[in-house]
Formats: C-alpha cells, structure tokens, sequence
C-alpha cells in the first residue's frame, strides 16, 4: 500500500474579498507549524477575485500552502461571459482546481458530461483536479449511493490515462451533509471512500488506485476530523464552512495528519 500524504483543502465559496482573503491567509501561516506541513499538504481556494492578491502573498513569503480555485470552464477562451479559463488559472500558480461541486451541478447544472471536459481542461494546464463525487439524501435513502457515486466517476474519468488518474484527488461530499451540520459516521464515509478507490483499481489497476488521494468533505470540523482521518481510505478532507475560520482551519489540519 501507497503512504499517501493527506491533503486537507479550504473551499471558502462566495466569501471573503482579496483583502479579507489576505487577512485569513496571514493568520493560517502563523497558526501553522512547519510539522503540520510535513505531514499534510494544505489548499485554499478562494474566489477568483482573490486568487492573484492570495498568490502574490503565498509566492512572495514562499508560505507552503498551495493555491486552489473553486471551479474552471473547460474551455481556453472565447464568449463565455463570467467564466475563467484553465489557463488563466495556471498563470496564477493555481495547483488544484475543484471540478462537479454538488453546488456547482445543482445550481448550475453542471452534467456529468461538463465535468469531464473541466477535469480533462485542468489535466492539461498540468493542474490537479479535485473531483467531487456524492449522493443526494434520498439517493442514500433508497440505497443508490455507490451507483450514484460510480456513475459520476465513471462519467468524470472517460478519457484519462492511468498515468494522470494516479494524481488526481477525489472528494467523497455527501450532499445532504454539506453546510447542514450533518457528517456521514467515520465507517459510513469509510465505506464509500472504500467503493471509489474499488472502482478506481477496477477500472485501472490497484497500484493507480493506491495513489489517489480520496478526501472526505461534509461539515468537517475540528470535532470530527480526527475520527474520519483515522479511516484507512480516507486521506484528506475538503473543508467548507469551518475552512472560513483560519483558527478552526488549523485546528483541522493539524488533527487530521495526528490521526495520519
């Protein structure tokens, strides 16, 4: 078996302006320990508006968190009015990139088939997508999880070689946990988490599924992360609401690689 360094990801949403975004990531470098990155990779992922303010700083101080963005259009350029390029974002420093965030399928109506092309568009400008994959609450309920689960990921890695899948990062977010203060038990997450590096030796080979990194996001907070990074498939997590709160954020990177 792999040893796969946790990556614990901050996805701050629609909040924060570049000032405020500043703000926070001063105080997560100073609340950090250089232990904490040694055993956990660390992202933020701030609104576009802020990510050229946030990757100055990080760059300029040689800060060790990496720069993350929230979403991508697949495209290179053209009249897609509001959206941000792949490009774009890889002239920014930018290292992971969220593709099919629940948020972003639901309010947004990003298919299955969109969420390829971006996951495909942030392989090429040499970025690392991080793919959200989850369930509804009635999916869950009438037992459809791992279907659900492994109908998106069947759909988002159409086209990705073995050598590119092995460094991609999939996020298991239940979608009736997210922003609702509900969290899949440690063995319930453990399980799909479990079924999605399962599929992923399936469909490639066990020493490719045994590199991905598969995080856990879903009201993650300082309370519970140590609990679910002590599942042996879980490797991460993708932290929203608590993630705004660099003191809690802390708290949740430095609990989690202690339960690594």
């Amino acid at each position: 078996m792999t040893t796969r360094k946790p990556l614990i990801s901050g996805n701050w949403k629609m909040n924060y302006t570049h000032l405020d975004a500043i703000a926070v990531v001063q105080k997560l470098t100073y609340t950090l320990l250089p232990a904490d990155y040694d055993r956990a990779d660390v992202s933020v992922h701030p609104s576009f508006t802020a990510l050229r303010s946030v990757q100055t700083m990080l760059d300029a101080d040689g800060i060790p968190i990496a720069l993350g963005a929230q979403d991508v259009h697949p495209a290179e350029s053209g009249a897609f009015t509001g959206e941000v390029s792949p490009s774009m974002l890889a002239k920014l420093n930018v290292r992971y990139v969220i593709v099919g965030h629940s948020e972003r399928r639901e309010h947004f109506g990003d298919t299955d088939a969109f969420v390829n092309q971006k996951l495909l568009a942030v392989l090429k400008h040499e970025m690392i997508p991080i793919l959200c994959v989850g369930e509804t609450l009635a999916e869950r309920e009438a037992g459809f999880i791992e279907d659900k689960v492994v109908g998106q990921l069947e759909a988002a890695f159409d086209g990705v070689p073995a050598q590119a899948a092995e460094g991609l990062v999939v996020a298991y977010e239940p979608i009736w946990a997210i922003g609702t203060g509900r969290t899949a038990s440690p063995d319930d997450a453990q399980a799909v988490c479990k079924a999605i590096r399962s599929w992923l030796a399936s469909h490639y080979r066990t020493d490719v599924a045994d590199k991905v990194r598969v995080q856990y996001g879903g009201s993650v907070t300082p309370t519970n992360i140590a609990e679910l990074m002590a599942q042996s498939d879980i490797d991460g997590a993708l932290v929203g609401g608590a993630s705004l709160d660099a003191e809690k954020f802390a708290q949740i990177v430095r609990l989690g690689r202690t339960a690594s």
